[in-house]
């Protein structure tokens, strides 16, 4: 929380992470603001010791007049920092789209070359094998995208909460025998444990899919070889507790602190080769805030992860 506030407090980072001059900076602008309002009073106090009398009118004068500039300069710094703060974002965003989408699209580019060359002769197992590897990369970009376009809702605030009465036990019954298939394929059992007479939670039944979704193609993908995912649910007194457990190569210590932050990825799982975007968890953590609840996981390099969150039954 310290580091927080000295990294707030350091105006010249702060003009660099938005890549904007100083004069062009908010936080900087709003120091130059205060420096006017305090000259403002000390001009304000000399006239007015000079023209008028009373010193308590004196005094309500200097305060009107720096409560109105505080408010201007405020109001002024803060459309200044949404500015650069949209300015930030969309520069982000460019850099990795491009970055992101160049591997899938070049993937996809050879492929059909291999596949439309006159000189080259495929063999027909292969052929089948292209078209898969161009299939995978089309749902990676699908996927990249679809999760951009949630966190852009979600960071301007129009990304919309649909709540109804929902069973969370149910809905991930549903998910548990959709990525069935999925385990078996990777020698995983997937096993859902929940406890009895559950209440309905009021919530979004669509973000909350995509929640389940995300943790539990993360607990397969990062079991390597032989394991289990173990999910569980159960009451905690006003929450319903979700979590999910797997068998995994779990996260170092040293980079658990980045793991819901965007395009983060670890480098055991960058060794791993396990094709991921980096912004399914940070997708998580933000819809999970939004309807209320609360998310956190258990983690140790080589012995697996677990992921929990809680959400109000009412």
């Amino acid at each position: 929380m310290l580091k927080k506030i000295l990294a707030q407090l350091n105006i010249f980072a702060q003009c660099r992470r938005y890549g904007f001059s100083l004069w062009r900076c908010p936080q900087f602008l709003f120091l130059v603001m205060g420096g006017v309002i305090v000259l403002t009073s000390i001009i304000s106090y000399l006239i007015g010791t000079r023209y008028i009398t009373d010193p308590e009118i004196v005094s309500l004068i200097i305060l009107v007049i720096n409560t109105i500039l505080f408010i201007i300069a405020f109001v002024m710094t803060q459309s200044f920092e949404r500015l650069a703060e949209a300015s930030r974002m969309k520069s982000e965003f460019i850099n990795i789209i491009s970055h992101q989408l160049r591997s899938p699209l070049t993937n996809i580019k050879w492929t059909f070359e291999l596949l439309t060359s006159k000189e080259i002769e495929m063999p027909s197992g292969k052929v089948e094998e292209y078209l898969n590897n161009v299939k995978e990369n089309i749902a990676r970009m699908v996927e990249l995208i679809d999760n951009l376009l949630i966190i852009s809702k979600i960071e301007q605030g129009t990304f919309p909460v649909l709540k109804k009465e929902t069973s969370l036990e149910n809905l991930i019954k549903k998910q548990v025998s959709r990525y069935k298939v999925f385990a078996e394929a990777s020698h995983i059992e997937l096993n859902f444990y929940p406890k009895k007479n559950l209440p309905e939670v009021f919530t979004d039944p669509s973000l909350l899919k995509l929640v389940v979704e995300n943790l539990i193609d993360n607990a397969i993908r990062y079991t390597k070889g032989r394991g289990e995912v173990k999910i569980g649910l159960e009451r905690r007194e006003k929450n319903l507790l979700f979590k999910i457990k797997d068998s995994g190569v779990g996260i170092s210590k040293k980079e658990q602190r980045y793991i819901f932050q965007k395009f983060f990825r670890a480098e055991n799982i960058l060794k791993e080769r396990t094709k991921g975007s980096g912004l399914g968890l940070y997708v998580c953590k933000s819809i999970i805030e939004k309807l209320g609840g609360k998310i956190w996981f258990e983690s140790k390099e080589g012995k697996g992860t677990t992921f929990y969150f809680t959400l109000p039954i009412k």
